[in-house]
């Protein structure tokens, strides 16, 4: 058992980019406090929260008590569910008063996923002010959603109150604004104690990697920004090789090291804590609260270890990608499971075999470039800007409807492109032309993590119904956009994990989702694998036999197809190295397996 390693704020963010611990750290500093006698609320606010499956506890949108942790209760904050109570709310008081074909526009302007940002981020100030959350709890940790959206879940205040301060028709995208002037104080104040550090610490949170201490850095200026000075960082993940005589564990700790060596002053001078890789997953209360215990020996012997036969390499996969010559490629899954490598993998063997090939991505946390380290023959790597796209889809509306509009009529839709759902319509239209190229060639697309994922996705009946009410026609690249999206012979979604519990059921969880929205994942990805490797650093080969159980789960219960990725001695950047992973060259020993 380990006690937290910093003096406690009231309030705590946990974030980072995504897949680096920041659910397992929130959890281990929350039980830690509650071990001390504190009384603690964690709650998550992303969308794709897995705070029920680490504390093994079934939680729900109000605090619930923790098994054998005095003094914790947790809970999610639920999107879907606080958009719902929040378009009733708005539109609860009108239904005896409006006639049904003015509620049903009322509500279809509540249904984008702007409505999902704001309401969330409603029960989240909702939290902070709450009296009974002051008076009852000592500490309020949040476990935040990767990034990208946890940046705009800081910004929305000022945002939001902004929109409201300007806005003098009393309409929005969000229907009345009676319904949402009462919050601006809340607002305001919300803001004022993220930036007060006497009452709140941001807990930045990284891998001894590359992408996600650029991440990190990227993260602590837009804070400071933001006025959120009172940060911290917690190195995840950080690797001592025990026997010197494994090539593997010395590549791995090298790598972390030369990551750490690239720091930027501003990310190096925060108070520091370094957490070890530990050989197995925090699971539950008792893996938990290891977190903090700073013990990475090993607590499994390899006396049970048996042949292990693994699935195949990725090139088999590409080979069934390439057959029809053309189509889309999605990687999606959890963040950090490695989507933005597979991705750039894939892009770059199509494009040595000769093809067209299109690498974009929707992640607003995009690292594609860096990955691919350069220019490749016939691959073209883009990204969808989310600031550039809003201000051409914009520009374009205005344009269009300028003369058909007196000046009053123009003043409304200029406040009505200002809001926030904008951003949402804009980059949607972008992920629909991308898709749309793959009638040509091959299109790799790099999406954002799962919750954000299933936004756009789902975004899409919004979008309609939105561009016909602002521009009166709906683009053919969007109107193709589900079709395609569901059609097998045009688009293929590669399901990424890593062999671990968390990531795996996400995984599954996503794989149902696509499914009820008639989309049949192509294959799954099982990657940075240490099992059926032979290892010999008594870290790195419990961490294999822990994970032979989930990768055999994917083979034999939830995928058609699977490929499966070794953890790889050199960092898969630049066009060999992307080659090299998704061919299996150039990689440790693997372990004699049965016929």
């Amino acid at each position: 058992m380990g006690s937290l390693p910093f003096t406690p704020t009231r309030v705590m963010f946990f974030t980072g980019k995504g897949g680096v611990g920041k659910t397992s750290l929130a959890c281990a500093a929350a039980v830690a406090l509650a071990d001390a006698g504190r009384r603690v609320l964690l709650v998550s606010t992303d969308p794709a929260s897995n705070l029920d499956e680490v504390l093994s506890v079934p939680l729900a949108s109000r605090p619930t008590r923790v098994p054998d942790a005095p003094g914790l209760f947790a809970l999610n904050l639920n999107p879907d569910e606080a958009a719902r109570q929040y378009r009733e709310r708005v539109v609860g008081p009108y239904r005896s008063l409006l006639p049904a074909s003015a509620l049903a526009r009322m509500e279809e302007q509540l249904s984008g996923a702007c409505t999902v940002e704001i309401a969330a981020f409603d029960e989240f100030i909702t939290l902070l002010a709450d009296g009974h959350t002051s008076t009852d709890f000592d500490h309020v940790i949040f476990d935040t959603a990767p990034t990208g959206h946890t940046l705009r879940l800081l910004q929305l205040p000022a945002a939001w109150t902004g929109f409201i301060d300007t806005n003098t028709t009393g309409t929005s995208c969000l229907g009345p604004l009676a319904g949402l002037q009462g919050k601006v104080n809340a607002y305001r104040d919300g803001l004022h104690a993220l930036a007060n550090p006497d009452v709140t610490t941001v807990v930045l949170v990284a891998r001894p990697e590359r992408s996600a201490i650029t991440e990190a850095a990227r993260t602590s200026r837009e804070l400071a920004d933001l006025g959120v000075s009172n940060q911290r960082l917690i190195v995840n993940g950080v690797f001592t090789a025990s026997d010197p005589h494994d090539p593997l564990a010395r590549a791995l700790e090298a790598r972390g090291r030369d990551a750490l060596s690239t720091m930027p002053p501003a990310l190096g001078s925060l108070p520091r804590t370094d957490v070890p890789l530990y050989p197995f997953a925090p699971m539950g209360l008792a893996g938990v609260r290891r977190m903090f215990s700073f013990d990475a020996s090993p607590v499994a012997s390899a006396a049970g270890e048996r042949p292990f036969a693994l699935p195949d390499r990725l090139a088999a996969i590409v080979d069934d990608i390439e057959r029809p010559g053309h189509g889309v490629i999605l990687t999606m899954g959890k963040g950090g499971v490695g989507k933005t490598t597979t991705a750039a993998a894939i892009a770059v063997e199509l494009a040595s075999r000769g093809h067209d090939v299109l690498l974009s991505t929707t992640d607003p946390a995009a690292h594609v470039a860096e990955t691919i380290a350069g220019a490749t023959p016939r691959l073209r790597v883009t990204r969808i800007d989310p600031v550039a796209e809003t201000r051409l889809y914009s520009e374009e509306i205005l344009a269009a409807a300028t003369p058909t509009l007196d000046a009053r009529g123009r003043d409304l839709l200029e406040e009505d492109l200002r809001s926030p759902c904008t951003e949402e319509i804009a980059v949607f239209r972008a992920f629909a032309r991308a898709v749309s190229e793959g009638q040509q060639g091959f299109v790799v697309l790099d999406t954002a993590p799962t919750g954000h994922t299933l936004l756009l996705l789902d975004a899409a009946q919004a979008y309609h119904r939105e561009v016909s009410r602002t521009q009166g026609a709906v683009p053919e690249a969007v109107r193709q956009l589900l079709p395609r999206l569901r059609d097998p012979d045009f688009t293929k979604v590669l399901l990424v994990t890593v062999p671990e519990a968390t990531p795996v059921h996400e995984a599954a969880q996503l794989q149902d989702d696509l499914r009820r929205a008639g989309i049949e994942p192509f294959a799954w990805v099982v990657n940075q694998s240490f099992a059926g490797m032979q290892v010999s650093d008594p870290v790195l080969r419990e961490r294999g036999l822990r994970e032979q159980p989930h990768v055999k789960e994917v083979r034999d219960q939830l995928a058609t197809r699977v490929a499966w990725v070794p953890w790889c001695t050199d960092a898969p950047v630049g066009r060999d190295r992307l080659r090299e992973f998704a061919r299996g060259t150039k990689e440790p020993a693997l372990a004699r397996v049965a016929p």
